[in-house]
């Protein structure tokens, strides 16, 4: 029997696949093995004043195989070819790079891919279907136009559902599965005033289906965005009090996540080196932790690449840097068990989950009076930033950043025609000196305003 049932979503039968693999290893005299797979359904579409514009949908397949040989040197390899026959020379292609596998580098299983999952509530979704999300996105499209008589049109915009399955076997006996339903919603609007340059805003909305998207709070969203930027003016460069959305600061966060990437300290690609930790790099009354079972993480895993259990990790906890995101090679490199942060690949990748900044417990600032909707002092109210890839020098801690955003002054807010803003993580961080009480969720994790004193504001014609 065939380890993929093709209906209206590919779907994995692990135990089947894991027999199969068990047989395979066996005859071909590999002793230890691992794999992992993952396998999407998914449906798009686009817009563009009414007609469509792209529709479409996929079914995605991929497996990563790795193989330890004799000498403990491991081989990987990647197809997409989920058949018997596929994964068989999956098998045997991964014995054979083996022979070419980096000595200095070997990883190994995760101690805890076979410790217990913790529970998420995340209950698949049916699915609407192309016909009924392109007749949502219309709707969406119209009611957006009609908001103000300068939007022109909404140029990005987009809605896609999904299903998918994620795999974790080894020959060891671990065995992890886990599926999902996810959409997601986008609009993004063009505003044009005659005589004045183009301004723009968008909006996205992230849950388990369509059926539950916020599409009139999207809408709303975007057009309260692009609206508020018609009445724009230049900025005089200097250094202000600048207050970062949630979104805008979580951005920022995850551009310099390379300070908490155990990989990036181990190979020198970090701001933080090992005996940074127990060390204060934030102001007394900020903490941050990486939580991918947040209850509002709409695409949370139980575990990760390697099959280690998700769990909330604090990273700084008041100003003091506790802990790196690990992988099992960088854990053992560090005498610590794995943190659920791990990639799949002969040198496996570490990334974050789900960021959740909060105010230390017990701490607080000395300006709570600071307040983004009430202040009257004069401030920079960053919405969102720009160019991150190309503006920020993450091994370094340096930042230059296009953003979006509006001069406040006596509760008065006046959109900047364009402005960049430029400093250093680790300034930034040591500079806080208010985090609002309010949490926001946001698509990418959960954040208060943040404010910051004395960045450098460069304004452009």
């Amino acid at each position: 029997m065939s380890e993929i049932k093709r209906a209206n979503a590919i779907e994995l039968d692990t135990h089947s696949l894991r027999d199969k693999l068990s047989q395979l290893a066996s005859r071909e005299s590999i002793h230890q093995w691992d794999l992992g797979a993952a396998c999407s359904t998914d449906s798009s579409v686009q817009i563009d004043r009414g007609e469509a514009k792209q529709m479409k949908a996929a079914q995605r397949s991929s497996i990563t195989v790795r193989v330890w040989n004799n000498k403990g040197l491991v081989g990987i390899t990647s197809t997409s070819d989920l058949s018997e026959k596929g994964i068989e020379k999956a098998l045997i292609g991964a014995r054979q790079a083996s022979d070419f596998g980096n000595a200095d580098d070997v990883p190994a299983f995760s101690t805890l891919a076979k410790s217990p999952l913790p529970k998420l509530d995340r209950p698949l979704r049916p699915a609407q279907g192309i016909q009924r999300m392109l007749e949502v996105l219309k709707e969406a499209e119209a009611d957006l136009l009609s908001r103000h008589p300068s939007i022109q049109s909404i140029p990005y915009n987009g809605l896609g559902e999904a299903t998918y399955e994620r795999v974790y076997l080894n020959s060891d006996g671990a065995l992890r599965q886990m599926k999902r339903s996810q959409a997601s919603l986008y609009l993004f609007a063009r505003a044009e005033e005659s005589g004045r340059k183009p301004r723009s805003g968008g909006a996205i909305r992230l849950a388990l289906g369509s059926h539950d998207l916020d599409v009139d709070g999207c809408i709303d969203e975007a057009a309260e965005r692009t609206i508020s930027h018609l009445d724009y003016q230049p900025i005089d460069t200097g250094c202000y009090l600048v207050c970062f959305t949630p979104e805008a600061f979580l951005d920022l966060i995850g551009a310099f996540s390379s300070m908490f990437n155990a990989r990036s300290v181990l190979d020198g690609v970090s701001l933080s080196q090992r005996d940074t930790l127990g060390k204060n790099i934030a102001v007394p009354f900020f903490s941050l932790h990486d939580n991918g079972l947040h209850p509002a993480h709409v695409g949370a895993s139980s575990f990760d690449g390697e099959g280690t259990p998700t769990k909330k990790l604090c990273l700084i906890n008041g100003g003091r840097l506790e802990n790196f995101l690990h992988s099992e090679a960088t854990a053992r490199a560090f005498g610590l068990p794995p943190t659920g942060h791990a990639g799949l690949g002969a040198k496996v990748s570490v990334g974050p989950d789900w960021f959740e900044v909060n105010k230390t417990e017990g701490q607080n600032s000395a300006n709570t009076h600071l307040q983004h909707s009430k202040s009257k002092e004069t401030f920079v109210l960053i919405e969102g930033l720009n160019a991150l890839h190309a503006g920020v020098k993450a091994s370094q801690g340096s930042f230059s950043l296009p953003f979006n955003g509006w001069l406040v002054m006596k509760g008065e807010k006046v959109s900047i025609e364009a402005a960049t803003v430029a400093g250093d993580i680790r300034t930034v961080l040591n500079s806080i000196v208010n985090m609002e009480a309010e949490q926001v969720i946001t698509p990418g994790g959960v954040s208060p305003h943040v404010w910051v004193e004395g960045l450098s504001i460069t304004g452009e014609a």
